[in-house]
């Protein structure tokens, strides 16, 4: 059994691949966002967090049960070694629903949305082309400043954690330049859309 044709959709903070993806919605691929699963694994109840709270005690637990993500992403930045060990608790739970939300799909081909594909080193087997959203560091600066109230020093400090922007581009298959409007969004995304219908038709490689 075959999955299905599957496209992994990356982009660095800022680059506007959430809304990209949203988009490929709209032209009717199946959406699967590793950061949504994430979401759900580290809401009060879920599966992560008993985990979590073994590993780590309450430090990284909000009033509600929660995964604290301020607290996450404030441990993340000041002990590397503290990072590694949530994700070693976060990745594998979500790589397996993730696994198991595109084997569902029913879609002419599947967006499978990981903000750190090029970082993690393990989907780029379980996809069928890499696609980029870019655009310029300061566009990524200007837009989660906008977005989030960030400073510029901290969302410098964000990017500084991911992969560079010349190492996303020489994972990519293709590239979508987001750096202009959303029309120009809108055009790039109809024509992969296209191209990866075509790709989904005459695609004839076994499952990795």
């Amino acid at each position: 059994m075959k999955r299905p044709f599957t496209v992994g959709l990356t982009g660095g903070i800022g680059s506007g691949k959430s809304f990209a993806a949203e988009l490929f919605r709209g032209h009717g691929a199946a959406l699967v966002d590793t950061d949504i699963i994430a979401r759900e694994l580290t809401r009060p109840g879920g599966a992560a967090m008993p985990a979590i709270r073994a590993a780590f005690g309450t430090a990284l637990i909000d009033a509600q049960g929660a995964l604290d993500r301020a607290a996450m992403r404030e441990l993340a930045f000041a002990d590397p070694a503290q990072r590694t060990r949530l994700e070693a608790i976060l990745h594998p739970l979500i790589r397996a629903e993730s696994a198991a939300q595109v084997d569902a799909a029913d879609a002419p081909y599947v967006m499978l949305v990981v903000p750190l594909l090029v970082e993690s080193g393990t989907y780029r087997g379980r996809v069928d082309r890499v696609l980029v959203v870019d655009c310029s560091e300061q566009t990524q600066v200007d837009r989660v400043i906008a977005r989030n109230g960030l400073t510029a020093a901290a969302v410098r400090a964000i990017m500084a954690a991911q992969a560079t922007r010349a190492q996303r581009l020489a994972a990519a298959d293709d590239v979508i330049d987001n750096d202009s409007d959303l029309d120009s969004l809108r055009r790039q995304v109809a024509a992969l859309d296209c191209a990866y219908r075509r790709l989904a038709e005459g695609r004839t490689a076994p499952v990795l």
